[in-house]
């Protein structure tokens, strides 16, 4: 299902791996992979999931190697963060020619991701939470910005996620989206959602009900030859989420206290996240494989209604 020697036709979507290697538990990981490889075949399209093996770019994983991916992840009796505990590093977009030349095996973050699914002809992305601006102790952490949205910027994909981490600086975030001419749409809210929180403070450019909708905005990005990605941001269903107001907290408390004061601006976000995936327990882990479904299904649906020239009105 997910190997690059395929034949299959079929629209395709990119996944990364990285949540995979670093981000859930084995085996949690593995099934979550098969998981998604099956809604998105489901809705008529093909997974492709990206990973650098043994210094190989591959757009499409085989079932072994995504073995190897979520095998370096820690076991769901220890931490549910992840890390690279294993032989998979984590691949950033400044990471890719490094491992590539070395011949080493990484696992691809969305920047890298879309990259590589780009220069292989996918035109779409499902994703969970972006990067964005980094939160801090002081102003110098403004500086600390993921590779994330300038790839963002630059590279004219569909990516549907859930929003920016909740973790971030999410108003110089949104300010930061603004500037680089992202256009931000809202799944069925108004609101931009954040990883966890169903909603932030923070306002979409346009809310989108349809896969019609999203289509025709994807369609003039690309008769107006605009280099920039279309951010689909889809809320967690109300029941799952988080409010804003409870992480604010959270992160306020975290970055307060003492094992904090020595962090660096890039060690902060991993470290909020820690925090907030302590407080809120197993229901983290539950919340993160919902939004991936949620967003694996749409991302499909989309692909499908690109690549076939029409698009269905389904709301659902």
């Amino acid at each position: 299902m997910n190997s690059i020697q395929s034949t299959n036709r079929r629209p395709r979507v990119a996944l990364e791996s990285s949540v995979l290697a670093q981000g859930l538990p084995f085996p949690a990981n593995l099934e979550l992979s098969r998981t998604l490889c099956g809604l998105i075949s489901k809705e008529g399209a093909e997974a492709r999931t990206v990973g650098i093996i043994d210094g190989e770019l591959k757009v499409g994983l085989s079932a072994e190697e995504i073995l190897r991916m979520c095998s370096n992840s820690p076991t769901d009796r220890g931490s549910t963060t992840g890390g690279e505990v294993g032989s998979v590093s984590k691949v950033s977009l400044k990471d890719m020619p490094i491992i590539m030349a070395q011949r080493a095996t990484g696992a691809t973050t969305v920047a890298s991701t879309m990259r590589a699914a780009y220069l292989h002809g996918i035109r779409v992305m499902a994703t969970g939470g972006i990067g964005g601006v980094h939160r801090g102790m002081d102003a110098e952490a403004l500086f600390d910005v993921s590779a994330d949205l300038y790839e963002l910027a630059s590279t004219p994909l569909t990516v549907v996620c859930a929003g920016p981490k909740a973790v971030l600086h999410l108003a110089a975030t949104r300010e930061r989206l603004e500037s680089l001419g992202i256009p931000v749409i809202g799944w069925k809210t108004d609101k931009m959602p954040a990883f966890y929180c169903g909603q932030s403070p923070h306002n979409v450019d346009t809310r989108c009900d349809s896969v019609e909708e999203v289509v025709r905005i994807v369609r003039a990005r690309d008769e107006l030859q605009m280099r920039q990605s279309v951010l689909v941001c889809v809320p967690l269903p109300e029941s799952m989420a988080l409010s804003y107001d409870r992480v604010e907290r959270s992160v306020a408390a975290a970055l307060h206290a003492e094992q904090a004061r020595d962090l660096t601006p890039s060690q902060i976000t991993p470290y909020l996240l820690d925090a907030i995936r302590s407080e809120i327990g197993e229901a983290a882990l539950t919340a993160n494989v919902e939004l991936l479904k949620q967003n694996a299904r749409l991302a499909a649906r989309l692909a499908v209604a690109l690549a076939d020239g029409t698009a269905t009105t389904t709301t659902n």
